[in-house]
């Protein structure tokens, strides 16, 4: 493994399922779409993001589209307070594991580098 995720829903103390992620590497005049996942019932993607042989020196940015889920598997208010967050975040090692997790609740999130 290489990058993974998983996404936690504070407010209820459960995994956060069925939460749709992009995966972008920025570079210094664009960003390319690497992969849409969702997550599932425990709040985790079933693979990881990029595996060691898919990992490059980078910076990458992971968006969470946490506005459906917020609004309990309904549509996402269209000015919501949260709605899609954005984590950008850099691999200065493709060997060392890169864990991105997201601790969400309807007025906030944190995240923090996992193991």
């Amino acid at each position: 493994m290489s990058l993974t995720t998983h996404v936690l829903d504070l407010s209820k103390g459960l995994p956060a399922k069925e939460v749709k992620i992009d995966l972008w590497r920025l570079n210094s005049d664009n960003r390319e779409l690497l992969k849409t996942v969702h997550t599932n019932s425990d709040g985790r993607v079933d693979s990881p993001l990029l595996t060691r042989e898919e990992t490059e020196v980078g910076q990458y940015e992971l968006v969470f589209y946490v506005g459906g889920y917020l609004a309990n598997g309904g549509k996402a208010e269209e000015n919501a307070f949260l709605n899609e967050v954005p984590i950008r975040f850099g691999i200065s090692n493709p060997e060392s594991h890169y864990h991105i997790p997201l601790l969400v609740a309807p007025g906030g999130y944190s995240t923090y580098r996992g193991s």
